[in-house]
């Protein structure tokens, strides 16, 4: 079973702890309206203010390319994995029927 993370863009982290900066709502609400973990807007916060405009390198939206680019590792890799199975099915049976 594969588990889904919310993957949040780095425009959507900022603009959450901008939000949580002027304070206008209570931090619960703000969660809540959001659909965030309210200890995560305090780790955007934490992070937005130790690292500034370094703050939320991660994926975010990827170019086209990119995407692309990372399923064809993941393919790559399963293939490879697909591969080593047949090679010792192969040599199993070549054992067998000799």
């Amino acid at each position: 079973m594969t588990i889904h993370r919310k993957q949040f863009t780095k425009e959507f982290k900022q603009q959450a702890v901008r939000l949580l900066e002027e304070g206008i709502k209570p931090v619960a609400v703000l969660a809540r309206e959001l659909g965030v973990a309210r200890n995560k807007l305090y780790l955007w916060q934490q992070e937005s203010q130790t690292k500034g405009e370094g703050a939320f390198p991660g994926q975010g939206r990827r170019a086209p390319a990119e995407a692309e680019l990372a399923r064809l590792k993941r393919e790559n890799e399963r293939l490879r994995e697909e591969n080593e199975i047949l090679k010792k099915a192969a040599k199993y049976f070549a054992r067998d029927s000799g």
